[in-house]
């Protein structure tokens, strides 16, 4: 007869490198606080319910306390062929404590357990990262403050388009991770849900109370169908989606400060805590960090496809596919965690190269609508003073000169409406003075939008 929990109707048992293949322990271990806090507030309400009795359920809180501690302790050896977390934790309770920890499992399935532990986990690590994206918008939101008058040149397509406040061009980032924070709160909704309770699929015989565990593991509802409670990871898809998103994000700013950080560009310096040098070349000062998490995108990303592939074609309820919820959960959650507390040291520490920057842009055509503009003021069409503009750059090139160094007289046998005011007109810093319009490059826009991401990191 096999020695399994469930091995009643087996003769035989598997071999050791099936229970390797079968067994999720040396993963899903991680759940073990989850797991001990949903036992213990089953047993609680098994307890209130006269299904066993008050000394019963001391007895199982203290031996799952004493697992619990020795667990944090380094002083408790899991078993393989015992599978996973919950049959460890079993067998170590019985072990201590005698037949009572048996009735630990009555009116409950692993189906249910397991689904309570993810639903717990998910909720404290989504709480986390949320905090933790906070902790990084409060480094941008100062870096931004230091810089609303440093000015660089904006890209599109990567060639330099207009001169833009650094603070407006930092501050894109602290926008893409309030939306990412506003992604994962609303989560919140979907995941703090209790499934304990629902046993294997159906429910339970037992005059259990789900309502009682609900509160007492501080979940905000209940599933309304058992069927659904045990077979439900839409919220698992929903994180590792709200996690790739995130780190898409990063790896734009990464990408940002790996160009910003070359020779080429020389727009900021990284601190040496989160840069690396070459075996081979001394002089060099790589940005390994944020390459990495550049990199970690296609772990996350591909986290979140392997559970969507998995779910797709799964019949209701429970299958033994869905295991494999958990270590690409596990890993995207280390990862974004990760690669937000990277980031913050790295924006922390590195300091932005503005003598550099303010050289930058008096050294290329940035300026160059600006110049359309100033015709545009003067009545001229918008297409026919970009026309012009087009040609004095033209001009420019073939001469080796940039706006700011053309002479008057070429400017006016372009256009007789040009005059000396052109040269205070193209000046980066008068260029974005002038783009006032709400969410503009101005430094007035700017600050009014420093004010409202300050409001929106204040506690309510």
């Amino acid at each position: 007869m096999s020695k399994k929990a469930w091995g009643g109707r087996f003769e035989g048992h598997p071999e050791e490198w099936v229970d390797a293949f079968n067994a999720s322990i040396h993963f899903d271990q991680n759940l073990l606080d989850e797991d001990i806090e949903g036992s213990i507030a089953h047993a609680t309400m098994l307890a209130n319910q006269g299904i066993i009795r008050q000394d019963e359920c001391d007895h199982i809180i203290e031996g799952l306390k004493s697992i619990q501690k020795d667990f944090h302790n380094h002083q408790l050896v899991f078993q393989e062929s015992l599978e996973d977390i919950h049959l460890n934790i079993e067998h170590e309770l019985i072990k201590r404590i005698g037949a009572t920890g048996g009735k630990l499992h009555t009116g409950r399935s692993r189906n249910d357990q397991v689904a309570t532990d993810m639903h717990l986990y998910t909720k404290k690590e989504v709480n986390v990262i949320i905090s933790a994206i906070e902790s990084f918008q409060k480094s941008i939101l100062q870096l931004a403050k230091h810089h609303i008058d440093t000015i660089m040149p904006g890209y599109t397509h990567l060639q330099r388009a207009q001169p833009i406040s650094f603070a407006h061009h930092i501050m894109t980032y602290f926008w893409m991770l309030e939306r990412d924070k506003s992604r994962f709160k609303d989560a919140l909704k979907r995941i703090d849900i209790s499934p304990l309770g629902a046993a294997a699929l159906s429910g339970t015989t037992y005059p259990i109370n789900r309502h009682e565990t609900m509160r007492l593991l501080g979940f905000n509802d209940i599933y309304e169908n058992s069927l659904d409670a045990v077979s439900d990871r839409d919220y698992i898809i929903e994180t590792l989606h709200n996690i790739s998103l995130c780190m898409v994000h990063l790896s734009r700013l990464a990408e940002e400060i790996i160009f910003w950080s070359s020779e080429e560009a020389q727009f900021i310096t990284l601190s040496d805590t989160f840069s690396t040098g070459s075996s081979i070349m001394p002089q060099k000062k790589n940005p390994d960090m944020a390459e990495l998490i550049r990199g970690k995108v296609g772990r996350t990303t591909g986290h979140l496809m392997s559970m969507l592939v998995t779910l797709k074609g799964l019949p209701l309820a429970y299958n033994k596919d869905m295991q494999e919820d958990k270590e690409g959960l596990f890993d995207a959650v280390h990862t974004l965690k990760g690669s937000l507390r990277i980031f913050k040291g790295m924006l922390d520490t590195m300091t932005v190269n503005t003598s550099r920057l303010s050289s930058t842009v008096r050294k290329d055509f940035s300026n160059a609508t600006e110049l359309a503009d100033y015709l545009v003021g003067k009545g001229i069409p918008f297409r026919e003073a970009h026309e012009i503009v087009g040609k004095v750059v033209l001009w420019s090139i073939q001469n080796n000169l940039y706006l700011l160094d053309v002479p008057i007289d070429i400017y006016q046998s372009y256009h007789p409406m040009i005059e000396h005011d052109i040269y205070n007109y193209l000046q980066p810093d008068e260029a974005v003075k002038r783009r006032q319009s709400y969410g503009g490059t101005s430094q007035k826009a700017v600050s009014q939008q420093i004010e409202k991401a300050q409001s929106l990191l204040e506690p309510s």
